[in-house]
């Protein structure tokens, strides 16, 4: 790992910011004291919800631990889009008995409240997903003592993070689960992206910074592949959705090991920005028709979602996971971490004697 990674986390392994409650502090904790890197999620909270949640996480522990940001977004929605989009899902909001959210409300997030927050109080590590915050952001960050990380899907936006200042940059393959990272929301992202491997491969020639390697990780053998291909370090997500510290519903975490949903794909269905998730009978029957609307769409299906949770049905859910979901493992945060960090060994021992047997 890089020296500055290196203070923050005994092990190469960070924990992925998964936001709509899943990173909730109980998990990020139980990861960081384990000796890898956890991570809070502010992309939907307040900032006065952030802070509560990262006094709770000093709590926990006294281990370095990150908070993720969104950049916000600019308005691209196409006139009439949502609008049409919310007549298609009034059948939803009758069948669970709620009413459709505004898609109006919270398109300011807080973003400058939560970097004041950041910077007054400032903590080991800070992401951003959804494009590169300003060069005047990165600089503020680092002269706080923080270490920043800034997500890319491509070799080109590899370049605009390390050209921004940032610390270190977030190669996330096709295979993550949850929101794809790419810096533009175009209809051309629909369905595309790189594999992680071959991404890493053009980012490590592009750029110069630490790169972490996000997408589809589930094992010790795959982390000991990344970091094998020049990565120096790995974000897990649906790894560490399993876990009982994690905040995700029940169903939700059901999901990922059951049968009945035995892929995913990329979907606009739920938040309006092209996401993975497990194919249910929401994204299958909403995915072709969701508009490119970010956050529009997401406060939208936002009581629908609520609903579906609250039923107990996953096919009204947002089931995010990435493609390595039916590796998803049971296990407490801290034994997870361990797992693949005796994995990651046994791999590197093998990889070893493999080596020095040519």
């Amino acid at each position: 790992m890089s020296s500055a990674l290196t203070d923050l986390c005994r092990f190469p392994i960070v924990q992925a910011p998964m936001a709509g409650g899943v990173s909730v502090p109980q998990l990020a904790a139980a990861v960081s004291e384990a000796g890898a890197l956890g991570f809070l999620a502010a992309g939907y909270k307040t900032a006065d919800g952030m802070y509560q949640e990262i006094k709770q996480m000093r709590g926990l522990t006294g281990r370095p631990f990150g908070v993720n940001l969104f950049v916000p977004q600019p308005e691209h929605a196409e006139s009439g889009a949502v609008d049409l989009y919310a007549h298609q899902l009034a059948g939803e909001a009758s069948w669970y008995g709620t009413e459709l959210g505004d898609p109006d409300s919270g398109r300011d997030d807080g973003y400058d409240a939560k970097l004041a927050v950041l910077l007054d109080d400032p903590v080991a590590a800070v992401s951003f997903h959804f494009g590169v915050p300003s060069p005047e952001v990165l600089d503020s960050l680092r002269r706080a003592g923080t270490f920043t990380l800034v997500t890319a899907t491509t070799a080109e936006e590899a370049r605009a993070v390390e050209r921004a200042g940032a610390d270190a940059v977030i190669a996330q393959g096709v295979e993550a689960g949850g929101h794809q990272g790419t810096h533009r929301d175009v209809p051309e992202n629909d369905g595309a992206g790189i594999g992680l491997l071959a991404l890493l491969a053009q980012i490590r020639e592009t750029v110069s910074l630490p790169v972490v390697a996000a997408g589809g990780i589930m094992r010790g053998s795959q982390l000991a592949a990344v970091l094998a291909a020049g990565a120096t370090a790995a974000q897990l997500g649906t790894a560490f959705l399993a876990t009982p510290e994690s905040g995700a519903a029940d169903p939700h975490k059901r999901a990922l090991t059951d049968p009945l949903f035995a892929r995913t794909e990329l979907t606009r269905a739920f938040s309006g920005r092209p996401a993975r998730g497990l194919v249910n009978r929401f994204l299958r029957e909403h995915g072709p028709y969701a508009p490119a609307a970010y956050p529009e769409v997401h406060h939208l299906t936002a009581p629908l979602r609520k609903a579906a949770a609250r039923a107990g049905d996953a096919q009204g859910m947002a089931l995010w996971a990435g493609q390595g979901h039916r590796l998803a493992r049971e296990l407490p945060a801290a034994r997870l971490v361990a797992a693949l960090v005796e994995e990651l060994a046994a791999a590197s021992t093998a990889l070893s004697a493999k080596e020095e047997g040519r």
